[in-house]
């Protein structure tokens, strides 16, 4: 079943700083990790999706717009539907920690909302299964526009 959901984070402030912390983020099924610092809040990175792999997105620094758009076409034999209107549009910041879990099924572009954001990627498969998984797209496939926002 595809699927995706917000895991909520907290934060505890006190003199020595900040600690931000996820304690419903249930490491089990997580292989490995990357982190993405985009070199412009200009450039939206995507259209990359999967149809096993999932995905787990916590913004570290500054903040990200993710989209979201479900690959229909592995559920009807590779006969894909370009349905704009069934992005998804979540917005992830270090001033609201949280967690976005993405499964298969979907494919995902983000774009950083400020100077020098960092992305951390968890995923549950190897490099070698990710790219045997690995279905790329333009922008052009599903446009971003008239997306529905979701707020973590």
């Amino acid at each position: 079943m595809i699927s995706y959901n917000i895991i909520k984070g907290n934060s505890h402030i006190d003199e020595r700083g900040t600690l931000n912390f996820f304690n419903q983020f249930d490491l089990k099924e997580i292989v490995r990790m990357y982190e993405i610092s985009p070199s412009s809040t200009t450039n939206i990175r995507g259209w990359q999706g999967h149809a096993k792999e999932h995905k787990w997105f916590y913004c570290s620094s500054g903040s990200f717009t993710v989209y979201l758009a479900p690959l229909s076409y592995f559920n009807t034999l590779n006969n894909h539907s370009k349905n704009k209107y069934q992005i998804k549009e979540f917005n992830i910041t270090t001033n609201s920690p949280s967690v976005l879990h993405i499964t298969g099924g979907y494919a995902t572009a983000f774009k950083a909302e400020d100077e020098n954001a960092t992305l951390i990627v968890f995923s549950n498969f190897s490099v070698e299964e990710s790219v045997a998984d690995d279905f790329r797209f333009s922008l052009e496939e599903w446009p971003i526009k008239n997306n529905i926002k979701t707020q973590p």
